[in-house]
């Protein structure tokens, strides 16, 4: 059965008038669901019992099995392992953040994932290595922020965890839509920001929805050729056609761009390689955000010294480029950007008991 947030509000205004019930009936579904964490629909008390029992046998509803749950030493990132059902599964992470981390107070931010593996082939990716298995619907995604949104709430979303949120657009869109409507988790829209890899017609899909939301776009190298091998499903989109989608993106919301830059040493973080970075995006209402890599199993890949990572950083500022770079956190149990990856088989597909999580 579908997730009753598989549909969006209008669809499902749409099927209540259908069984002859009010369409604002709608609206409760959606603070009950995402507003109070409702499990059940026999929670939704200001529905009639008919109704709730209807709803029942048409939608599902409720929180996704944790299959494992691990936390990092200092407690500020949780990364949970969620079941789909018929063997798969999806991570998500949870990072806490305070003033002393230069955020706002008391800042929560959720890594969902999109699809189950991912069919882009990053070669510095676990979920890249795993493979691509299917797509998330609205509901499961929606599912993996109300895991901890139960918990406490939720300030910010980023959609930068297992797969590419573009090649899953419409449920993406939806999520989203679910994330910031006033009777859902009334999130800000600029507290939400999609990464992809560089799926150019979602870029221009997304720039033409309205929501003031923030985009990264991964480029990874300064020139084609290089990014072919680093993505090897990059294709025929190139570098120049990213740079004026993300110029595309810009001029109709107004919003800065993110470019990321997985540094990988002597791969593409020397000097030079800086430069040519800068000199194609100079100029551009944008920032390049650094991420030294993380390590993943098989990988045969190197973090560069902090050295290397500050001496690339210096080359594009002093081209006139605003680059950071990344404050990693939960590396210790792969919790970090390209780390996520399933191991659904070695756990059975079966939900763990809470007293035997590990931890």
């Amino acid at each position: 059965m579908p997730h009753v947030l598989d549909l969006s509000l209008a669809e499902l205004e749409a099927r209540l008038a259908e069984w002859d019930e009010p369409r604002f009936r709608a609206r409760q579904i959606a603070r009950w669901t995402l507003k109070h964490g409702a499990r059940s629909f026999d929670e939704m008390t200001d529905l009639p019992a008919p109704l709730r029992a209807r709803l029942a046998c048409e939608f599902t509803i409720g929180s996704l099995p944790t299959l494992a749950e691990r936390r990092a030493d200092d407690g500020a990132t949780t990364k949970l392992l969620l079941d789909l059902g018929a063997g798969a599964a999806v991570e998500t992470v949870r990072m806490d953040y305070d003033p002393d981390d230069g955020g706002a107070p008391d800042r929560t931010t959720v890594c969902v994932s999109t699809q189950v593996g991912c069919a882009m082939g990053c070669v510095f990716c676990a979920t890249g290595q795993q493979g691509f298995t299917r797509n998330l619907t609205p509901g499961e995604i929606v599912e993996q922020v109300l895991a901890f949104a139960r918990e406490r709430r939720v300030t910010n979303v980023v959609f930068m965890g297992m797969g590419e949120p573009l090649a899953n657009y419409a449920a993406t869109v939806r999520a989203i839509r679910w994330l910031v409507d006033p009777d859902g988790l009334d999130m800000r829209q600029r507290g939400i920001t999609v990464s992809t890899v560089g799926v150019l017609h979602g870029i221009h899909r997304l720039a033409d929805e309205g929501l003031q939301i923030g985009l990264t776009i991964s480029l990874h190298a300064p020139d084609d050729e290089l990014r072919r091998r680093l993505i090897p499903t990059a294709g025929g989109t190139t570098i120049d056609q990213l740079i004026s989608g993300a110029r595309a993106y810009i001029a109709k919301l107004g919003r800065r761009v993110t470019f990321a830059y997985a540094l990988l040493e002597g791969v593409n973080d020397e000097p030079a390689q800086a430069r040519a970075l800068a000199r194609r995006i100079r100029g551009i209402q944008a920032h390049v955000n650094l991420i030294p890599y993380n390590p993943t199993a098989g990988a045969g890949l190197r973090r560069p010294s902090l050295g290397r990572v500050r001496a690339f950083q210096r080359e594009l500022q002093g081209a006139g480029v605003n680059a950071t770079v990344r404050i990693e956190r939960g590396v210790e149990i792969a919790a970090a950007c390209g780390q996520l990856r399933t191991d659904v088989q070695r756990l059975g597909a079966r939900a763990v008991p809470r007293e035997l999580v590990e931890r």
